[in-house]
């Protein structure tokens, strides 16, 4: 146990897990209030028993001070009244064709379901996460659409794409503190009516409002690629957007609805939105856990590394002295003063991930013999066996190279078998630089390694 830890047995030191989420998130609560959040759902999500309870999720991030804009689909209740007519949605290539009576499913069931999302955030229950709670929604013709038209010979009728988004209307209704709420419906200036997919109306209300973040919530069952792949372990938990075209032209098994979701994620980033998630609606509170822990839940897509690896700066110092000082407790790491980091802070390099330090490293040179420390090397608790580590060396040894440097070394205690199974061979004190062997410690004993560049 480390000086820093509480003792379990002290009804004053036990670890609450409620407040001690509280306190994790209060960084996200703080950074997300007054965010603008484009979150879409399918009608699957209306139609099961627990919408009730994304919806009271959804109202938890509206009190927080979080803008939002929800977007729903409507296909099972489309397909629902569809068959009530002896009729179905046709699909070619991946798009559906909008017949007449489809549209006319489409409106219907489109009504419906946005005033069941209306019903539900105007609840007030005593009793309920929903008491006390008054949440304005607004809708609209927030939407100007196109036709598809017709595409290799094939005449899509009443399905449509986005062509413009009023951003003025949205940001009034959201400045206003209401949420706004779009169907996938989209208009033309001659009075007809389109059938879009809310994946695109997503993308199109998150660019025309620069929004914060975009927010899929999907309805993967966990479907297999043909190598047996589960679908969420094929995203993983980040995406550059543009190795999203060649994911999806390499992967088989990859819904349609997430493909959708993934294009209009990349789409959305190569427009300026920043993050953009997708999200398993099925997994209870998944949406919370995205935005409120520092892992998430689903699979991010950015344009640029979710994670930052950088030079450090002086007001990192707090954050590495933190993460530095368990391993100084327990004697892996030599013990540094807040004046010393300050005044060595340009030989830090360190990886960041939403304001949280998660890895570090020193590099110090000897130029003049052609050698190079590597020195506080840390990695977070929660964090290990990510391979940050190894990016973190693999970053140290590619600037030792630039500045003319032969040979790394480091001096440990207790991970000599990391640098070891890193091409790090034992060497003798004498084999550091005359500079080093002056400054060696021998009461703590380090043993010595080296590895050629």
């Amino acid at each position: 146990m480390t000086a820093s830890s509480p003792d379990p047995n002290d009804p004053a030191q036990a670890r609450d897990p409620f407040v001690d989420w509280v306190r994790q998130a209060t960084p996200y609560i703080h950074a997300h209030r007054g965010r603008t959040f484009v979150v879409a759902f399918g009608g699957e999500a209306v139609a099961d028993p627990r919408f009730p309870d994304l919806v009271h999720d959804i109202a938890l991030l509206h009190g927080l001070g979080i803008r939002l804009v929800l977007v729903h689909g409507a296909r099972p209740q489309i397909e629902a009244r569809l068959a009530g007519r002896g009729a179905q949605l046709r699909y070619v290539n991946g798009l559906r064709i909008t017949d007449q009576t489809a549209l006319a499913c489409v409106k219907e069931a489109a009504g419906v379901v946005r005033v069941e999302i209306e019903a539900l955030l105007s609840l007030g229950l005593a009793n309920s996460p929903m008491a006390g709670v008054r949440i304005p929604v607004v809708s609209g013709n927030f939407v100007t659409a196109r036709p598809l038209g017709v595409i290799d010979g094939v005449d899509y009728a009443h399905t449509g794409a986005v062509r413009r988004v009023d951003r003025q209307t949205l940001r009034s209704v959201l400045d206003q503190g209401a949420v706004a709420l779009m169907p996938p419906l989209g208009y033309s200036p001659t009075g007809e009516v389109f059938n879009l997919s809310s994946a695109d109306v997503a993308r199109g209300a998150a660019v025309a409002l620069g929004a914060d973040k975009l927010i899929f919530l999907t309805e993967d069952p966990g479907s297999k690629s043909a190598a047996g792949t589960e679908t969420q372990d094929l995203l993983g938990s980040n995406l550059l957007a543009r190795d999203i075209d060649g994911l999806l032209a390499g992967a088989s098994g990859i819904p349609e609805d997430i493909a959708q979701c993934l294009r209009a994620g990349a789409e959305a980033c190569r427009n300026g939105i920043r993050r953009v998630h997708l999200v398993r609606r099925r997994r209870g509170g998944a949406l919370l856990r995205e935005l409120f822990t520092p892992d998430g839940s689903g699979t991010l897509i950015s344009a640029e590394p979710y994670e930052d690896l950088r030079p450090a700066r002086i007001d990192d110092v707090a954050g590495i002295l933190e993460l530095l000082r368990p391993l100084e407790e327990r004697g892996v790491l030599v013990r540094r003063s807040r004046e010393r980091l300050e005044t060595e802070i340009d030989r830090f390099f360190l990886t960041e991930r939403d304001g949280l330090i998660t890895a570090c490293a020193a590099l110090y040179p000897y130029a003049s013999e052609g050698m190079a420390e590597l020195a506080c090397m840390a990695v977070h608790p929660d964090y290990r066996a990510t391979g940050r580590g190894d990016r973190l060396l693999a970053h140290t040894e590619g600037v030792a190279r630039t500045l003319g440097i032969g040979r790394l070394f480091v001096l440990t205690t207790q991970t000599a078998h990391w640098f070891r199974e890193r091409g790090f061979e034992p060497a003798p004190i004498a084999a550091l630089p005359m500079e080093r062997q002056a400054l060696y410690n021998f009461q703590r004993n380090s043993q010595v390694y080296i590895k050629a560049l």
